[in-house]
């Protein structure tokens, strides 16, 4: 049974008319359409590219439409990709208005991050005029993602020389003596999510060239102790996992972002 709704109508084509594209917007059995009715409340209906679309937030669903099939030639649209883009729809409760997420937008090697969400754009704004930040937050809200691009975008100004990676090494069944390699080699395991942001920013070859010359250094929590490390920019990722000595050992740079 099918349930009509009233309100609003919107009816637009989509041009140019391309079957593949149409297809990656949809999604398998038009999953990422029936995603967009249910966030936006909103009753979706298509002949080809002839959109139809109704209810009180039409107008913003259109535009949601609008912008996914603007990007269906370069990009897979999955319903994790739908979304994102639900986040920025502009009367989304806690939305982020186009013009502030450029404003704010964090420029780095290969393109510009911007925040999604009041939370993230309130998160940037605080590690940009503090000395000292604390993220709390569940995990995959961008909190050690922000972080490394903020570090970038300071190192490529100049504003700092260095980028510290810091991270308790929380042991999961095996003692970090017996793993295999050096120092760097045991601890690059924990600190995998810091080096796949940073690969992502600045590319393989310039993470590895900064690495090899100490503009990024990793080192475990536990090795931190007494060192003055000026015009640095130092992570502490898992800071949950800390005792209380050891937060009191923690170095106190020009920045430092936890």
């Amino acid at each position: 049974m099918v349930t009509s709704l009233s309100g609003p109508t919107r009816e637009f084509d989509l041009e140019p008319s391309d079957n593949s594209r149409l297809a990656n917007l949809c999604g398998p059995l038009d999953e990422n359409l029936h995603l967009l009715e249910a966030r936006l409340g909103v009753q979706v209906r298509r002949r080809g590219a002839v959109f139809r679309i109704v209810g009180n937030r039409a107008a913003a669903a259109e535009g949601v439409v609008r912008d996914l099939y603007a990007i269906t030639p370069t990009e897979e649209v999955t319903l994790e990709r739908v979304h994102l883009a639900l986040r920025d729809t502009a009367d989304e409760p806690g939305a982020v208005p186009a013009a502030e997420r450029d404003e704010n937008g964090i420029r780095v090697g290969r393109g510009t991050i911007r925040a999604r969400g009041r939370n993230q754009k309130n998160y940037l704004e605080l590690i940009r005029s503090r000395d000292l930040t604390f993220g709390i937050g569940p995990a995959g809200t961008g909190k050690t993602y922000l972080a490394v691009a903020c570090a970038v975008e300071a190192l490529n100004a100049e504003r700092i020389r260095r980028i510290i990676l810091v991270r308790p090494a929380v042991e999961a069944g095996e003692r970090l003596g017996f793993l295999p390699g050096d120092l760097s080699q045991k601890i690059d395991p924990y600190l995998r999510p810091m080096y796949d942001a940073l690969y992502e920013m600045l590319g393989f070859d310039r993470v590895a060239r900064f690495i090899e010359r100490n503009v990024i250094e990793v080192a475990p929590l536990a090795f931190m102790r007494g060192r003055s490390l000026n015009e640095s920019f130092i992570i502490l990722d898992e800071a949950q996992n800390t005792t209380v000595e050891q937060m009191k050992m923690f170095p106190h740079p020009d920045r430092l972002w936890i």
